[in-house]
């Protein structure tokens, strides 16, 4: 799988990760931004719920305060027998201030003993002993001093009485001296808070308490069967004691182990604390509840998010597994169809080598067969060497398709090569076919290959001239273009492409034939009238330049065959017709070290340089070669080295032989190099093979001279 196919894929499971994990962040902050919120809300209806039963429970108090202090004005410097004398009416009168008070059960006034002088509920009292009783104990155990409104303990009716339990709220009566006269008392229900706080604490988990300043708790909702009292060393003693005044904090009741938020306040000129507060079970009950609301919306968008990412990713990870399977079937056709190319290829290559073998073999035997004229033994060798010269020319095509020719790139005016041209292509297409040069607007230089060049050219005019079978208009035009056609812009040239269009007004190319036309040896000519290497040889010399090679046709309206070059800044020589091969140079007793691999092309090579006045030593690799210059450089003129041979190349001796000897010409010969084609000969002088005896003693001559004109250069210095 491409990387951008898998970096895809992980975009989408990056994509179904985020899905759940953005939408998650999101959810826990909005979480934790509720929760501050609801707990705050929960705070101030705390606080809210506090000041109503602080309200309340301040006014309850005072009314009895002013009950007490009524009671008081009416018994004041009484003393006990008139006060029994008068019980009937006191009864009355106690009676009446009781039923205007439904928090009070009972009043009554006791004397210094803790007898009850009178009360609200009997006549006559009871002789019953409440000296025992905290209300009056309080109060009896500062006799010299008053200690205000005193609030006592929860209790149970003492028999006769029956009823609800009560605490007592009670003040001290003075007697005509100041001294201790007993007490003043209202009985109040605990159950009259409850109800209360019943009424107003309706949110789940609501909590209210009324209890005294060491801990009692005189009432509470939501209530319980037994008394409670606090410890003031415990948890919420040691928190009240700390803020004695007011306070808002979160615990745990040790009565029902209810964690919760609880507000507290000290009630004004009372020994009690009122309390409010939620159970925090029911803070996050609301918590949830909210959060809750936000999934049912969020969850199935959520959802509904992952499952189409997920599908998503299930439906890309099937097409890409479908587009692999068809790349894979792409390339199982691609390469049947290469083999087939292939043989195609050889079939071709063994058709016109056996073509041009059975030329020489016949020009063999028959120059062998004795008495042969001279004009018929001229004949048949110049029969073998027009075969050898095709045979080359062959080799050439193949190499340049397969982009593998060695290119002698140089600068060079399109314009002014096509114009040079424009002569030899009217030669080669026929009077018949109208020839119409269309130049550039301005000079287009290219660094390629100029013979290649002038090659594809007339191979394109050929093409075009079998296309409109001998008649028609042949339009080459030169001009420049931004970027190569279908090419990614990372690949182009900043100087642009300089364009040669080559359009005929022929037949066209037929769609089935259109994807075939540049493979090898394949054509629509008869038999005999084309190798089907002509086209080829353009693709491939266009490839190995850095250019391209486009095609547009249209059944019967022609076709245009376009060559792009990368262009170039500067200027070149005029491209001037290639001649043919001069007189060989004689040797003149020049000594040349011939380095090649295979006997029978060395014993050739000096044979024939033996022939024309050389003097020649033959190796068979690198190593011998560099060791016979170690022995003695001096005694050659030049070296003429094959390129490709086992163990060192020729082009690494060549160096070599720079480096150590650097006033020694090296010529290089090969037929097909890697090296030379990925590369180039690294400035050393290369003869092509096939070669003929008088391409090798010019370049040798050449070679040679140059050493003999450096030497002065080199004696003088």
């Amino acid at each position: 799988m491409r990387i951008e196919q898998r970096n895809s894929l992980r975009l989408l499971q990056w994509m179904m990760v985020a899905s759940l994990a953005l939408p998650l962040a999101l959810f826990i902050f909005a979480s934790a931004v509720s929760w501050v919120s609801i707990r705050e809300t929960a705070d101030r209806e705390i606080e809210r719920a506090l000041d109503v039963a602080h309200e309340h429970a301040l006014k309850v108090f005072e009314t009895i305060d002013r009950s007490l202090s009524e009671m008081a004005e009416i018994i004041r410097d009484v003393p006990d027998a008139d006060i029994v004398a008068r019980e009937q009416m006191l009864h009355l009168r106690l009676q009446q201030l009781v039923a205007s008070l439904p928090q009070v059960k009972s009043a009554w006034i006791f004397d210094a003993k803790g007898h009850a002088l009178v009360n609200s509920l009997v006549v006559p009292a009871p002789e019953i002993d409440f000296s025992d009783r905290d209300y009056f104990k309080a109060h009896a155990a500062h006799a010299a001093g008053d200690i205000g409104t005193y609030i006592g303990e929860a209790l149970k009716p003492r028999p006769p009485y029956q009823g609800a339990a009560f605490f007592g709220v009670s003040r001290r009566r003075p007697s005509e001296d100041g001294g201790f006269a007993g007490v003043l008392q209202a009985s109040v229900f605990p159950e009259y808070f409850e109800n209360y706080y019943a009424r107003i604490g309706r949110e789940p988990g609501s909590y209210f308490a009324l209890g005294r300043t060491d801990g009692t708790v005189l009432a509470r909702f939501p209530t319980v069967d037994r008394d409670i009292r606090l410890d003031p060393k415990g948890p919420i003693g040691k928190i009240i004691a700390a803020s004695p005044t007011a306070g808002l904090i979160t615990v745990t009741s040790p009565t029902d182990g209810i964690e919760r938020r609880l507000g507290y306040r000290r009630l004004a000129e009372y020994p009690l604390y009122v309390g409010a507060g939620l159970e925090t079970s029911a803070i996050r009950a609301r918590w949830l509840s909210t959060m809750s609301q936000h999934l049912v919306f969020g969850a199935p968008a959520t959802a509904l998010l992952f499952a189409l990412l997920g599908l998503a990713l299930r439906r890309t990870r099937h097409l890409y597994f479908e587009a692999e399977k068809r790349q894979v079937a792409e390339e199982a056709l691609k390469h049947g169809q290469r083999l087939e190319a292939l043989g195609q290829l050889t079939g071709g290559v063994a058709h016109d080598f056996n073509n041009l073998l059975t030329v020489i073999r016949a020009s063999v035997d028959l120059l062998r067969r004795p008495d042969l004229p001279e004009p018929r033994r001229l004949r048949y060798i110049e029969a073998i060497s027009d075969t050898v010269t095709r045979a080359a020319k062959l080799t050439g095509q193949l190499l340049a398709f397969a982009r593998r020719q060695t290119l002698k790139p140089e600068v060079f005016e399109v314009g002014r090569s096509v114009q040079t041209l424009a002569e030899m292509i009217g030669t080669l297409i026929g009077s018949r076919i109208e020839i119409v040069i269309l130049g550039p607007e301005e000079p287009c230089f290219v660094n390629a290959d100029a013979g290649q060049f002038e090659t594809a050219i007339i191979n394109m005019a050929v093409n075009a001239r079998d296309a409109m079978e001998g008649r028609g208009r042949l339009t080459i035009a030169v001009g420049m273009a931004a970027s190569l056609p279908n090419a990614a812009f990372s690949t182009q040239n900043p100087y642009g492409y300089v364009a040669v269009s080559v359009a005929d007004t022929g037949s066209g190319i037929p769609p089935d034939q259109f994807e075939r036309i540049f493979e090898p040896f394949f054509t629509t000519k008869q038999a005999g009238h084309g190798t089907g290497l002509g086209l080829s040889q353009v693709f491939g010399f266009a490839k190995q330049s850095g250019g391209e090679v486009a095609v547009a046709s249209e059944l019967g309206k022609g076709s245009i065959f376009t060559l792009y070059l990368p262009r170039t800044a500067g200027s070149g020589k005029s491209r001037q017709m290639p001649a043919a091969d001069a007189q060989a140079i004689d040797g003149s007793g020049m000594s040349v070290l011939v380095v090649e691999d295979n006997a029978e092309v060395g014993r050739f090579t000096t044979d024939a340089l033996a022939e024309l006045g050389y003097a020649t030593r033959l190796v068979g690799n690198a190593t011998h070669a560099l060791e016979e210059l170690a022995d003695g450089a001096d005694r050659f003129d030049a070296v003429f080295s094959d390129v490709v041979m086992p163990g060192m190349t020729g082009i690494e001796m060549a160096q070599e032989i720079r480096r150590r000897h650097p006033d020694l010409p090296v010529v290089l010969t090969s037929g097909y190099s890697h090296v030379l084609s990925e590369h180039g000969s690294c400035g050393f002088e290369l003869l092509h093979k096939p070669y003929s005896i008088e391409q090798l003693s010019r370049v040798l001559h050449r070679a040679g001279r140059r050493k003999f004109e450096h030497a002065p250069t080199a004696a003088s210095s």
